[in-house]
């Protein structure tokens, strides 16, 4: 499958979200069983603790709505440059909280999409990225 309209809808996110501590943004965009992409930033907060991950965002949106099947998600980010903007350099794997929620709701052939600043994308299963995992799945 393309994954290039999942991580244009990434890349999308990264411009608004809401990084004002660790000026790094995140985009997620998941797609679910049925086609539909649900969309996710990071939103910081000075406590740090409350803050949320892209990933995260993404999946409690579509949870809280009753979807519970799904396919993929595509990650991107960045650090800001110096007008405030999020560049896209490097792959920007999910964090551990990400991969354990990830668990709770998604398949272990579930696929996480990765892109760099070039449009390369390397992609994973859940398996691959969290291998032994602790979940119902």
């Amino acid at each position: 499958m393309n994954y290039d309209e999942l991580t244009k809808k990434a890349v999308e996110m990264t411009n608004i979200s809401y990084a004002p501590y660790s000026h790094f943004h995140v985009g997620a965009a998941l797609l679910d069983k049925n086609g539909k992409i649900w969309t996710g930033c990071n939103i910081e907060n000075a406590a740090y603790g409350p803050s949320n991950c892209a990933e995260r965002t993404a999946i409690f949106k579509a949870v809280s709505e009753g979807i519970r099947d799904f396919e993929a998600i595509a990650i991107v980010g960045g650090a800001e440059n110096s007008e405030g903007k999020p560049v896209i350099e490097d792959f920007c794997p999910p964090c551990g909280v990400c991969r354990q929620v990830l668990s709770e709701f998604c398949g272990r052939d579930f696929k996480i999409i990765l892109s760099d600043k070039k449009g390369t994308q390397k992609i994973f299963t859940l398996t691959e990225l969290l291998p032994e995992s602790f979940s119902l799945k």
